[in-house]
């Protein structure tokens, strides 16, 4: 995680960058400060959030002795309090949060006389937890499936291409198979069910592996 600092008078301020976040899980907003002056009741936090693409801002939390969480819009009742200023931490958490709640949140703090007015933003990304699984699951169908495939593929080219031509000179001759021959068309069709029964084996491994997830 990388941090945005933003220094003004005597008062610092520094907050993450990026978090990621899963729907329904509870996500911490980490802001911390730094400030030469004591702490007194003048001091204030403010939190806004911005969606994404949009320039519209809405206050989300306001401290000032006490906590005020926003009681409208999106993040009502889902905001609280995860700070202490007289450790000059600012931070916040979002519980329940949803694929809604994705876009910009910035934490601006001020203690008189220091005031700080470039403000640290964090991006946050909500995703849904089970959705990294399946692309596991997708990379390993592929890996099990497409990759044998090809090999297969490639073999089975190989080897109609030298028949191909054997079958050419013999039929030039009036030539007649042999035993071995025969056992060699025998192989191949066992080599094409093998490669039936792995596609089938692997198929029944990435639906048992979607059951896991869900």
């Amino acid at each position: 995680i990388s941090h945005g600092v933003y220094t003004a008078l005597s008062l610092e301020i520094k907050a993450d960058a990026h978090v990621r976040g899963y729907v329904g899980e509870k996500i911490k907003l980490k802001c911390t400060f730094r400030s030469t002056s004591s702490i007194t009741d003048k001091l204030t936090i403010d939190w806004t959030y911005r969606p994404p693409s949009s320039s519209r801002t809405e206050s989300i939390f306001h401290y000032q002795s006490f906590q005020y969480p926003t009681t409208a819009g999106t993040f009502r009742d889902r905001i609280s309090w995860a700070g202490d200023v007289y450790r000059g931490d600012a931070s916040i958490s979002i519980s329940n949060p949803t694929l809604k709640d994705n876009g910009t949140f910035s934490c601006a703090v001020k203690n008189p006389p220091d005031v700080h007015h470039n403000i640290p933003v964090t991006e946050l990304t909500v995703t849904e937890r089970g959705f990294g699984i399946m692309l596991s699951s997708v990379a390993l169908l592929s890996v099990l499936v497409f990759v044998p495939s090809a090999v297969v593929v490639v073999l089975l080219l190989v080897r109609m291409g030298r028949k191909s031509a054997g079958l050419k000179k013999r039929n030039k001759s009036g030539y007649k198979k042999s035993s071995i021959e025969v056992s060699d068309d025998t192989d191949q069709e066992e080599a094409d069910d093998c490669m039936a029964r792995l596609c089938v084996r692997c198929a029944e491994c990435l639906d048992s592996d979607y059951e896991e997830t869900y």
